[in-house]
């Protein structure tokens, strides 16, 4: 990070509203003359960390080969790490308190703009395939695609339930009949439609895959793939008080619960086991990236397509005890993001801090046009491309979760990520916040929100991140939905304790105690402010 200062002057100018024809910058227009074809595969709970030239373990030879012949930009993010808020901010370029998209349940309000209705106004065929879950469980086509299939929420990975009863595909607005493990039937969609394109008009196509989301099944072929000795369990999972030290007592607790490797979706799945069967769902998505690239290569079509692979957000697989998503921590917000294609310079690493909100105003910029409502994202267009460009990249990105009822033991959780540090609090809950030194501490195990000599970086995080919420009159709002039960709220009476407060919070309770110790988080207990 440049200066903390200019973090916070930096994130007041660029994570706010872009109003349309505001951007940044735009790719050059020798390049825009020419408009490429777009491939934006989304890939469900995929971890940044889940690629072969990263993790040897894994074979990802069509993933290896993007990023090899492409770019990788290891610093790509989610705003928000759950499904439908991603997913959201991905159409819209907003973060999710813009959106209004706060859970896997909340519609879209009316009249919100998706970019690939501006893709089809610039002349690009459209075509949506897979997973959509935003607004409910519905499958009906949506604007800004010509062509559209999908199912209902997460889909099935296999076409029949136990009763023998197929599951259903919504075919252009027809109910169709799910005929095989939804992985290779997406790809093969994919691959029908790309097949239909002459080449005449740009087109963009969005494949968005139910695959990795749990429950981990994988296609036949790779069921014998991997063993368990290829999985090792990050050293933050042991339940020890080295671990413990300076974690919020909702992060320990949850350890026993449905989002933690004691009570894992309050089961006895094994975390060993799961992640196996994880990395051998994934392989089916590797197979169908390259039978695409195959195909574009034999319609002669490679050479103005650009092809993007993403995942909507990051999974946990015992990192501080914790499985799955939703919480500010680098496994869950953190994601892959690798390109190449259209004449893109090979073998390259762009370190740029990229979010699921700069897709909209990225894949508009390639098309030569612009986002037609507000958005909060910035075009990487240039770099995406290999180009300089032409002026002040963010130095830091909001990331923002709101409470489930479903879920309750993961709180509201606001935080921002610079290029080294990264704050995080908690709204409605008593607990302790988080700052980390991500250079010096890259997973996240030691808790400076204490440290003397970080309090002036403190201050700064907790004025950038309040800024970056975005009302006109100072104040932010957090969005509730209504209660249809207590939700997962089960504990292992075997499992680990409750946690204790932080020991600095503790005070004797006599009267010279307290008088000696005044000063709390919220300034002087004297205050007239305070209450």
């Amino acid at each position: 990070m440049k200066s903390i200062k200019l973090l916070v002057m930096m994130a007041l100018i660029v994570t706010g509203c872009v109003a349309p024809g505001m951007q940044p910058a735009a790719i050059a227009q020798d390049q825009a003359a020419e408009r490429p074809n777009i491939i934006f595969i989304l890939n469900d709970d995929q971890r940044f960390d889940a690629m072969g030239f990263i993790d040897e373990t894994l074979d990802t030879p069509n993933m290896d080969r993007i990023a090899r012949e492409g770019v990788h930009f290891p610093n790509a993010f989610v705003t928000t790490a759950l499904c439908s808020p991603s997913r959201a901010s991905i159409l819209t370029g907003q973060y999710m308190h813009n959106h209004g998209i706060a859970d896997n349940n909340i519609q879209f309000r009316e009249g919100t703009r998706f970019f690939s209705q501006d893709l089809q106004e610039a002349g690009y065929e459209t075509a949506f395939i897979g997973k959509w879950h935003m607004g409910g469980h519905g499958d009906d086509p949506q604007p800004g695609f010509d062509h559209w299939i999908s199912f209902r929420g997460q889909g099935n990975y296999l076409p029949e339930n136990g009763n023998g009863v197929r599951h259903m595909l919504n075919i252009n607005g027809e109910r169709v009949e799910q005929q095989g493990y939804i992985t290779d039937e997406l790809n093969q969609f994919a691959l029908d439609w790309l097949a239909e394109q002459d080449g005449e008009e740009p087109f963009f196509l969005y494949l968005s895959h139910k695959a990795v989301h749990a429950d981990f099944i994988p296609a036949e072929r790779h069921e014998n793939q991997y063993s368990r000795e290829d999985i090792t369990v990050p050293a933050s999972m042991a339940n020890t008080p080295e671990n413990n030290e300076g974690k919020p007592m909702w992060v320990i607790n949850q350890r026993n619960g449905w989002h933690g490797v004691d009570f894992p979706y309050h089961s006895t799945l094994d975390i060993v086991d799961y992640r196996l069967r994880y990395n051998q769902t994934l392989s089916a998505v590797d197979d169908g990236i390259g039978a695409i690239i195959a195909q574009l290569e034999e319609q002669g079509l490679m050479e103005n397509t650009i092809i993007v692979m993403m995942g909507d957000n990051g999974f946990m697989f015992g990192e501080h005890g914790l499985i799955d998503k939703r919480n500010a921590y680098e496994e869950s917000m953190r994601v892959p993001f690798i390109a190449f294609g259209a004449g893109m310079p090979a073998g390259r690493t762009d370190e740029t801090l990229i979010a699921n909100i700069d897709i909209a105003s990225t894949f508009l910029d390639l098309a030569g046009t612009q986002p037609s409502a507000p958005v909060d994202g910035m075009s990487f267009a240039n770099q995406l491309m290999g180009l300089p460009y032409d002026g002040e990249w963010r130095e830091g990105l909001n990331y923002e979760y709101f409470w489930e009822y479903n879920y309750p033991h993961t709180p509201t959780t606001l935080a921002i990520r610079g290029d080294r540090y990264k704050y995080i609090q908690y709204h409605g809950v008593w607990d302790t916040e988080e700052l980390y030194d991500l250079q010096e501490d890259p997973n996240e195990m030691n808790n400076l929100i204490a440290s003397p000599e970080h309090q002036e970086v403190l201050e700064e995080l907790r004025r950038a991140l309040f800024a970056n919420l975005g009302s006109e009159d100072g104040r932010a709002y957090v969005t509730f939905t209504r209660r249809n039960g207590e939700g997962a709220v089960l504990r292992n009476r075997n499992g680990s304790e409750a946690a204790e407060f932080p020991d600095r919070w503790l005070r004797d309770g006599t009267e010279t105690d307290l008088r000696d110790n005044l000063r709390t988080e919220g300034g002087n207990i004297n205050d007239p402010n305070h209450e």
